[in-house]
């Protein structure tokens, strides 16, 4: 057990923990939410013994083992995959570390009776401390999250898999409590959906910060809230929190209406300056100080986002024949898409699949080497990237809002300031004449979000814009979102927020193919799921019509059967004039999805209909040849 007491850490003028209390038993799986800002990762931090505190203590058994993944980790650029993942001080560690490299060395060297004796000698240590199969889950963790070049050097790595690599460490390693911050960053929906399942069999206690709501649900058994320097604590999952949180607001609302009717009676009592002895007179003004200076937490920390748009015409976005390829990969080949009013796109794939690549061509901020993008000519554009902006750190708050409006329309009409837009953006006054500098990196993405929305668009490009937000930023800027009139392109591996904001998907598969489906992403996977389940069955082979068990049609079957072609041959026509009236329709969207979706429907009816003559033929041979 891991137990915290009276921690006490501030940053600048403002208290992140003040005096806070907890423990962590083993085994317990927690999440930690808060606003960004806040002070999750300095948490994490300092109870991984990486950042220091003004007061209190954290204390552990002498034996106690923690494991800790950096949201944005640091590697040694000169180490090998496999070195890297087996970096650690614990004799496991150091033998699997001595293995690997023994075994790369004679690979290089196969002859070298001396490595060879050095192999053997590590091999009996492999034995005798059981080491196999943690070597074995090692490259099974690996590969689960998509690593594969063991002997590849961490420092020739991209960001994602350098995040990949420090969560298989961190995994890896053994721990009594393993610290995650944002380890679903960079992940594909499978790798979370494995990640998910591990962590419920993970044998240490668990303690993470993830923007992933579903997978907050599914893995964790209690919530840490942090809020204003407070640590509220609540047994059970994301869903659970959500309902208390709820209540406990309500009593916080409750309790500071009963205080300041309290209130309100003892200084109209002070004022009348009714009679009674001095001593009494004396400890009611002090008691009327000290409910003065009681504090509530009742401030709704909710970013209402009621920014309007520009109109937008019926014009969007087309994309014709759009490729475009990089030095060693083609990620678009002959691409086209119509973008229309409302619609409302999620795209997903494998990381390094084009996916940011077609939503900058899109915004006209990379050029296709083949085909043409027209946009519409009301078209304002929002785009909310996945790096960074480049803020200037020496700028205020409050300056930079102002360089992109001083004042913003609300969908209503309304004017709202720029100060304005800032506090409901949990911003204070005070706040909003805080340096750049000074802010979290979640505070800089809030910020930078701010921004877009203020320049007022009608079609917003969201690119992974999960990754950095806490999860009370993303749940009003899906409630945004919804009321949005504009268009939504986002390209997100969040299953959660794509669920609310994606109604139709581009899906950039595993084989270079582009696919789309009509749905949210999570009728989308469970489709898959279903796909793959049948295929797993064995085939069934088509059903044979014996003699014995019917040698002729019934009288209903003969009357079926003597219509049945005709009825093909209409469906058939049909099935032809929808084509032609979807070729004709043009770029009206509308009209072409309403007849493509009469032709599918007309389509399954004519495949029953096969079906059912081959059924009905095979009757009528077998009789004829009876």
């Amino acid at each position: 057990m891991l137990t915290a007491e009276q921690l006490y850490k501030s940053y600048g003028d403002k208290i992140l923990f003040d005096s806070i209390d907890f423990t962590i038993s083993p085994s317990e799986r927690i999440g930690l939410i808060g606003v960004n800002g806040t002070g999750k990762s300095t948490l994490l931090r300092t109870i991984a013994g990486l950042a220091s505190l003004e007061k209190g203590t954290i204390a552990q058994a002498k034996d106690y083992e923690i494991e800790y993944l950096a949201q944005e980790p640091e590697l040694d650029p000169q180490l090998t995959v496999i070195e890297q993942i087996y970096y650690g001080d614990s004799a496991l560690m150091k033998l699997l570390r001595a293995y690997e490299h023994a075994l790369l060395e004679l690979q290089m060297e196969p002859e070298n009776e001396k490595l060879q004796e050095t192999l053997l000698n590590l091999q009996r240590q492999m034995d005798e401390q059981d080491a196999w199969e943690a070597n074995t889950g090692a490259k099974t963790i690996l590969t689960k999250l998509g690593i594969t070049a063991f002997e590849k050097r961490t420092g020739e790595l991209s960001g994602g898999q350098k995040k990949r690599i420090a969560l298989a460490k961190a995994l890896i390693q053994p721990a009594d409590l393993l610290i995650l911050d944002e380890p679903t960053n960079h992940l594909d929906h499978v790798t979370v959906e494995w990640l998910e399942k591990y962590l419920q069999t993970y044998p240490g206690a668990l303690l993470l910060v993830t923007h992933d709501r579903y997978f907050l649900n599914r893995v964790t058994n209690r919530i840490f809230e942090l809020d204003n320097g407070n640590l509220y604590s609540y047994e059970g999952n994301y869903e659970f929190f959500l309902e208390k949180k709820a209540e406990r607001e309500e009593l916080e609302r409750e309790s500071e209406a009963k205080h300041h009717n309290l209130l309100r009676r003892e200084l109209a009592w002070l004022k009348r300056g009714a009679r009674a002895r001095s001593t009494k007179q004396k400890a009611r003004i002090g008691r009327v100080e000290e409910l003065q200076e009681k504090k509530f937490d009742t401030k709704n920390q909710e970013i209402e986002v009621q920014v309007g748009s520009h109109r937008l015409g019926k014009k969007v976005l087309e994309l014709e024949s759009i490729s475009k390829s990089f030095v060693d990969k083609q990620v678009l080949e002959d691409f086209s898409e119509l973008i229309i009013r409302g619609d409302r796109i999620g795209i997903i794939g494998p990381n390094g699949s084009g996916k940011t690549s077609l939503l900058n061509i899109m915004a006209g901020r990379l050029a296709p080497d083949t085909g043409s993008v027209e946009v519409g000519e009301t078209v304002k554009i929002g785009y909310y990237t996945q790096g960074d902006e480049e803020l200037d750190g020496e700028q205020r708050v409050i300056d930079y809002i102002k360089e992109t409006a001083e004042v913003v329309h609300t969908v209503d009409g309304d004017v709202i300031t720029a100060e304005q837009m800032c506090e409901r953006f949990l911003f204070s006054r005070s706040e909003q004449y805080t340096y750049i500098r000074r802010l979290s990196g979640g505070e800089k993405r809030r910020l930078y979000l701010l921004k877009i929305l203020m320049e007022e668009p009608n079609v917003l490009f969201l690119d992974e814009p999960t990754n950095d937000l806490d999860t009370q930023t993303l749940g009003v800027l899906e409630e945004y979102l919804h009321h949005f009139p504009g268009v939504v392109v986002t390209v997100s591996h969040d299953r959660y927020f794509l669920d609310r904001v994606a109604e139709r998907l581009i899906i950039f598969t595993e084989t270079g193919e582009i696919e789309r489906y009509l749905g949210t992403y999570s009728e989308y996977l469970e489709k898959n799921r279903m796909k793959e389940s049948e295929e797993k069955l064995p085939k069934r082979e088509k059903p044979i019509v014996k003699e014995k068990k019917q040698k002729k049609l019934t009288y209903l079957e003969q009357k079926e059967w003597e219509t049945i072609e005709d009825d093909i041959m209409a469906l058939e026509e049909r099935v032809s004039e929808l084509e032609q009236g979807v070729a004709d329709a043009g770029s009206d969207a509308g009209e072409v999805q309403r007849l493509f979706k009469e032709q599918e429907e007309v389509q399954e009816e004519l495949d029953l209909k096969m079906e059912r003559w081959e059924e009905l033929s095979l009757i009528v041979e077998a009789s004829g040849n009876q």
